[in-house]
């Protein structure tokens, strides 16, 4: 899974940007530990008792229609002010977990209260609310602990903190059996940010039925003209998946969020585990409650999701592929394409295949999601029509007679029991010392290979013996297939 995750590290630069996101006070350190986070907002930011807090929340999470939406829920913004202000607003992102089997809810926020470095990990023991007790998943919380990366367990930095506990009483309502993973940034090192993206992308990855939720409100006190187009700044570049252009408005101030570092965290890890769409599911600002429009606090609920491409993102897709290998052997020159589409802008793993009269012409592609989606489509269809060494390049007579397909790959998933391959459902991928090989789903499918020929083929495209599976690196993927 290294080979997966590393690709996440490159935008640390921009976490040493962004400081706390509100004021913090210094502390000393604390071996403390606790088996029981008790409330530290009950009576304050949501009511104290137990069916007051149940009703209120009840009645928050009948008003959200249901958002219907294709593929994997990956992660969560919701706001975490007083309930009377944000409450109905987190309800959009909660109703999106009901029907849901989530095993495990991994909460993160932004520092409030205290000032530390890396971040802190709550991983022993319970959370208490006056609606019961969510257990911590223990083990996973875990994983995730660093000394040597500053990701630890200091429960005293948890203990006045609201970013997290708010956010609970709706998973309650929402969820049946489920444990949560509490974290809490500080002032991220490059070390903390690179341990925490990469362990929680591995357990994103090994998990499905597992998510991630960012607690964050959004621009505090202006105007709400200016608070409304500073925060449609943020929500947009979160919809963009854009680590960047968010940044760009934090640091130039035409935009905020207070769990900054929490909603930076929670877009790399989901784009690492193949979020491709984010959608707003709701944004109000406190003036929308109170009628105070003078000093306003904003808040969003947005999901995060991995997706099916559409049939108009699919077309571009395929587009830019025929185009490109129409340009590049007619010109030799590389066009280029103003993209319509941010999920195709969006870092993939795509293969390139072209044939003349149904038999293979090219194919070449990558494996891991280094570039955005449209760039891969583009440089792998130059390279096959003009560098695929089982073939000489491609000639201008040829292009008349050319079938062009893309398949866009899914996240590399390790074998443990070759018995759950799906032939025709799952590409093959082997790695063994310095030899490696790949083969596409439609192959299998093709060529009516069974599970162990599929296997043995998989080792001779990779030059190993055909048994080489046995002792190998193998991992399984999925593709959307487009003709």
């Amino acid at each position: 899974m290294k080979r997966i995750t590393g690709i996440l590290t490159a935008v640390f630069f921009l976490i040493t940007l962004i400081p706390l996101g509100c004021s913090a006070e210094e502390r000393g350190s604390s071996d403390k530990r606790l088996s029981v986070k008790e409330p530290a907002v009950a009576g304050i930011f949501y009511p104290a008792e137990k069916k007051a807090l149940g009703e209120m929340v009840d009645t928050f999470l009948s008003v959200p229609p249901k958002v219907s939406h294709s593929g994997r829920l990956i992660g969560l913004i919701s706001p975490h002010a007083g309930y009377q202000f944000s409450g109905q607003v987190a309800a959009y992102a909660y109703n999106q977990l009901k029907g849901k089997d989530i095993s495990t809810v991994i909460v993160i926020g932004s520092s409030h209260h205290v000032s530390f470095k890396g971040a802190s990990v709550y991983a022993k023991g319970r959370f208490r609310t006056p609606l019961g007790d969510v257990w911590v998943d223990e083990y996973l919380a875990g994983r995730l602990l660093s000394e040597k990366d500053h990701v630890l367990f200091d429960p005293d930095v948890f203990a006045k903190e609201h970013s997290i506990e708010v956010q609970i009483p709706f998973l309650q309502r929402t969820l049946k059996e489920f444990r949560i993973v509490p974290i809490l940034t500080g002032s991220l090192t490059k070390e903390s940010f690179n341990s925490l993206t990469e362990n929680l992308a591995r357990i994103l990855i090994e998990k499905k039925n597992a998510i991630i939720v960012a607690s964050t409100d959004l621009s505090h006190y202006h105007d709400a003209e200016t608070a409304k187009l500073m925060d449609k700044r943020v929500i947009g570049a979160i919809e963009n998946l854009s680590v960047e252009e968010l940044n760009t408005h934090y640091v130039k101030g035409t935009g905020e969020l207070c769990g900054a570092q929490a909603v930076i965290v929670t877009m790399v890890v989901a784009k690492g585990v193949g979020a491709n769409r984010a959608k707003l599911l709701k944004y109000v600002h406190s003036g929308d409650v109170t009628g105070d429009m003078s000093h306003v606090v904003g808040y969003a609920a947005i999901g995060i999701y991995r997706t099916d491409l559409t049939r108009e993102e699919k077309d571009e897709l395929l587009h830019i592929a025929r185009k490109t290998i129409e340009g590049y052997v007619g010109t030799g020159k590389t066009p280029s394409f103003e993209v319509k589409h941010t999920a195709l802008k969006l870092n993939g793993a795509v293969f390139v295949t072209i044939k003349r009269h149904g038999n293979l012409r090219g194919c070449i592609g990558h494996i891991l999601p280094i570039m955005p989606l449209y760039q891969s489509v583009i440089n792998n269809a130059v390279a096959a029509s003009s560098s695929d060494p089982r073939f000489s390049p491609l000639k201008k007579e040829e292009l008349k007679d050319l079938e062009v397909e893309v398949s866009v790959l899914s996240l590399l998933e390790p074998v443990k029991d070759a018995k759950t391959i799906r032939v025709g459902t799952h590409g093959l991928y082997i790695v063994k010392g310095k030899k490696s090989g790949l083969l596409l789903p439609q192959v299998a499918e093709e060529n009516k290979w069974d599970r162990d020929t599929f296997l043995e083929q998989v080792c001779v495209k990779a030059s190993l013996p055909k048994d080489a599976w046995k002792d190998a690196e193998l991992y399984t993927f999925t593709a959307e297939i487009i003709k």
